[in-house]
Order: C-alpha cells, then structure tokens, then sequence
C-alpha cells in the first residue's frame, strides 16, 4: 500500500503499548477497540510485574526484560506511576528459587499471622492497567496516532494470502500492516483466514475491596489469598474462577475473598466489597506468548498472551522494532505463531 499504514486492533495494555512504540516512526497508525482502552481483560488484571520464576521457558529472554522495560517506560511517561514495593509469598505460592527473608512482620506489620520464613522480591510492582493503557493512548495520539473507539472489528481484509485491511462495523479501515491485540478476540480473526491460533479463555475474577489505607506495604500472594492495596484503601484480589454465571456468585465469590482479607490484616475488620468481575485471559495452549507473523500470511502481526500486562512494555518495543524494520528481535524467538505443535 502506498501510505504504509499500520491498524492495530485492540486497545488492551498490549495494543496500547504497540500504538505507542509504533507511533511517531513515519508511518500512520490507526488503533481501534470495540470499547474503550483497557476495558477487556486488562480491567480485570491484578497488574502484577515482576522477574519470571524459571529461566528455561521460551519466552525467558522476552520475561527477564519486563522489569527493565517498564523502567524505560516509566522514564518516558513519568504518569505511568508503578508502584515498586516489591512482593513476598509462602507457603509454596512461588515455585521458584528466590531470596528470602525472616523479617515479614517487618514489611507487613498489620498482618495476623506472618510466617517464619518467605520468599521475597523487592523489584516487584504492580500499577493500574486501565490508566496505564489510557495514558499509552494518549501518548500515542500525541505521536500522530488515531483512536476509533466502539469499533469492532469483524473480519480480515484478505487475499491470496496478504492481509489488507480490517473490516469493522463502521466500514473497512485499510493497512500495509494489520497487528492484532484483541485478546481472545485475535482467534476468531485469524481463524477467519485460516490462520489457527491454539489460545483459549482463561477465566479469572478480580475482586476489588475498600478498606482502610495503609494495611498492606506490599504485594502478598500465598495460595489462598492474593492482595495489594492502593493509596486510597482500594484493595485487590484474584481470585480463581470457580464457575461464576451471575452477579450472585460473584458476590458469594467477593464475599469470600472479603473474609480471608479480613482475617488475615489486623484493622481490615470493616473492609466492603466495591466490585468483583471476570476477565477473560487469552490462554496460549503451553501457555507461552505468541508474538510474530503467521507463516504464509502478508501483512498481519499476532501479539497475544497471557501475563499481558507483565510483558506489555517489552513486548510494545521489540514488537514495534520488527514491524517497522522487519528485521526479527532475537528475545521473540521462542514466542512465534508457527512454534506449535
């Protein structure tokens, strides 16, 4: 095509990154969403970043860049506002090898019963993913991008073998380059042209709790309960999905979560439900990201995974890199669509 145009679809923490490296290069990009920025499966994201616990999987070289990258961002948009308080989990919660600490009192001091012994990780960080992929957005569009909101995307431009395009409700929005982000969405698309993406929904509920500020220092996972608390007193939890249909499972889910809460932080007595909601991950079957060109197909990029929010920023750059200069980054290499079997 002559103007080289880039549509990227889904405006998830995944596709607001890539709008964001890949705006400002010289070549038109155009991001579109069937809601709003951040209002899939990255609304639902307990938003945990930190350093991956094996180092032999084949997406390791892209999951140790994570911390790093989000570093690099967040000197580029001081707003991004992470939150770098490190995390500390028992009783098995972190399968890995990690340095330890005695001394969890010390950095939890409200919690009831803190253990002998943990695992600890002082560069963990977490950070509201909604306002993260807002504020990419919006960084964007300051590099040249453009924004179509409530647009979804039907289907794939497509012919002998070449993407051209994307078709959406509003019409058909042409491109040299599609890049598809759209989550569980990204299947369908492809399989629209015959491209077979092995990702399923992976459902998960994050519970959001009000309670008083200062409670939980840190990010605190053990198998039964998982929490962090933001400056307001906002708390959040996943929780596993156990079969919820309704908003009265969800609040029997919520209510639960609640409970632990309050048993386990001294002065969380008092502590309200706010909202409990599934997210609907995008599962790779080995459960490994998948990042890349699909073989036998012009014109399409794949960007999706699971710990989306974990990799967003690395993935935005090294992504970004390729599309642009299609030229391959060597810490994708374990993360390609043909890596299937």
């Amino acid at each position: 095509m002559a103007d080289r145009s880039i549509v990227v679809v889904g405006a998830g923490i995944i596709g607001a990154s890539l709008a964001y490296h890949l705006a400002g290069r010289g070549r038109p990009v155009t991001l579109i969403d069937a809601g709003l920025p951040g209002s899939g499966a990255t609304r639902a994201s307990f938003a945990w970043i930190g350093r991956p616990a094996s180092g032999d999987l084949p997406s390791a070289p892209l999951r140790h860049l994570a911390l790093d990258e989000y570093r690099r961002l967040e000197a580029e948009l001081p707003e991004l506002s992470i939150r770098w308080t490190g995390s500390v989990s028992w009783d098995g919660f972190d399968a890995g090898p990690g340095p330890r600490t005695d001394d969890v009192g010390a950095l939890e001091p409200h919690l009831l019963d803190p253990p002998a012994a943990a695992v600890r990780h002082p560069e963990d960080a977490a950070f509201d993913p909604v306002a993260a992929a807002e504020l990419l957005v919006a960084a964007a569009r300051d590099r040249g991008a453009r924004l179509l909101t409530g647009t979804p995307a039907i289907a794939l431009d497509h012919q002998a073998g070449t993407v051209s395009g994307v078709r959406t409700t509003a019409g058909t929005v042409p491109a040299e380059t599609v890049v598809l982000a759209a989550g569980t969405g990204t299947v369908a698309l492809c399989s629209g042209i015959g491209v077979a993406l092995p990702v399923e929904p992976s459902p998960a509920v994050l519970v959001r709790l009000r309670a008083a500020p200062g409670l939980v220092r840190t990010i605190v996972a053990t198998p039964s309960l998982e929490v962090r608390q933001l400056d307001d007193g906002t708390v959040l939890s996943p929780a596993a999905y156990s079969g919820e249909t309704d908003q009265a499972a969800l609040l029997r889910t919520a209510r639960r979560v609640r409970d632990r809460f309050a048993a386990s932080f001294a002065g969380a007595g008092g502590t309200e439900i706010v909202s409990a909601e599934i997210g609907w991950r995008p599962m790779p079957a080995d459960g490994e990201p998948v990042i890349g060109r699909p073989d036998g197909t012009e014109g399409l990029y794949v960007a999706v995974m699971h710990s989306a929010v974990t990799l967003a920023a690395a993935v935005g750059r090294l992504a970004a890199t390729e599309i642009h200069t299609g030229s391959a980054a060597p810490e994708l290499a374990g993360c390609r669509p043909d890596g299937f079997r």
